[in-house]
């Protein structure tokens, strides 16, 4: 990673477009340490897709766990089937009648 001041980045934006696009990291040191990062599209891209990943990965841990706990409730296609006409608010309270049962 390259750190430069910011007067750097206006004056030899294309020498430091070069840099980041050799695939080199710049970090354009501010005041205040609000420092900020260059990088490409690319990388950028690659990021974002780690992190949607990564959140992906959390839900589908947090929905094995609810398994693992007896955390589910089980429909029958004929129940799932009835509530596909239901307004959201009767769709709410069957479950939330379910989920009394269950609990029972």
């Amino acid at each position: 990673m390259i750190a430069i001041k910011t007067v750097d980045l206006r004056n030899d934006f294309k020498k430091v477009s070069d840099i980041v696009n050799s695939g080199e990291i710049v970090l354009i040191a501010r005041p205040r340490n609000e420092n900020l990062v260059i990088l490409t599209e690319k990388e950028y891209n690659e990021l974002e897709k780690a992190k949607r990943n990564s959140e992906y990965i959390s839900m589908v841990d947090k929905s094995i766990q609810e398994v693992v706990e007896s955390k589910t409730i089980t429909f029958t296609i004929d129940e799932l089937e009835a509530m596909e006409t239901m307004t959201s608010e009767e769709a709410l309270s069957f479950v939330a009648e379910v989920q009394r049962r269950c609990k029972v």
